[in-house]
């Protein structure tokens, strides 16, 4: 029988601290991973996709969340706080407190220094497990660059490598569009 890590934390007791904490954690194989405060470019660009997409699903059955929306991955065990949250038609939560998603539709995360790996390699291998989930964007906070994964036939994801300012992205899981100079507006 496998030990448990030194400082294993069960998930019910993670859900306890976080849900009072004044700052948020994820958790993942029963640790708890401490989230550092974001830079003034990372909360613009999240301001700026946000509305973006906002503005496009206003009159549509599709809910945008900004940071503040954990989401749980059935599969691994993994809780996280995506940068931002899109979800369509009928929304599952994990309890009545609505605050733990378990159907995101697509998934944004803004890179930074300390989380670019970490985004790119070990969360989006948690976050490929959401059946539900149909693409992923990392935005960069240099601009301009946004990698975009579409899934492909239910377990195959499509990069796509963005840098033009002028691109108009496709979302088309959510039937949006972005163009990329307005992700990156007011960042200097």
């Amino acid at each position: 029988m496998a030990s448990l890590p030194k400082n294993f934390v069960a998930p019910e007791a993670y859900l306890d601290m976080d849900r009072q904490a004044a700052v948020k954690s994820e958790y993942c194989n029963g640790q708890i991973i401490a989230f550092v405060g974001a830079s003034k470019s990372h909360n613009l660009i999240v301001a700026n996709l946000v509305a973006g997409l906002h503005r496009q699903l206003l009159h549509r059955p599709c809910n945008v969340y900004p940071s503040d929306m954990r989401v749980q991955i059935n599969q691994t065990g993994m809780y996280a706080y995506p940068d931002m949250v899109v979800t369509c038609a009928s929304e599952q939560f994990a309890d009545e407190r609505q605050d733990i998603l378990l159907n995101p539709i697509v998934l944004i995360e803004v890179l930074s220094e300390s989380t670019a790996a970490y985004d790119r390699g070990d969360k989006f291998e948690h976050y490929r497990r959401i059946p539900s989930l149909r693409e992923y964007l990392l935005v960069s906070q240099e601009p301009y660059r946004v990698d975009h994964y579409t899934r492909q036939n239910g377990t195959q994801w499509l990069l796509s490598e963005l840098y033009d300012p002028e691109f108009r992205m496709q979302i088309n899981s959510i039937q949006c569009e972005l163009v990329l100079k307005d992700i990156y507006a007011k960042i200097t």
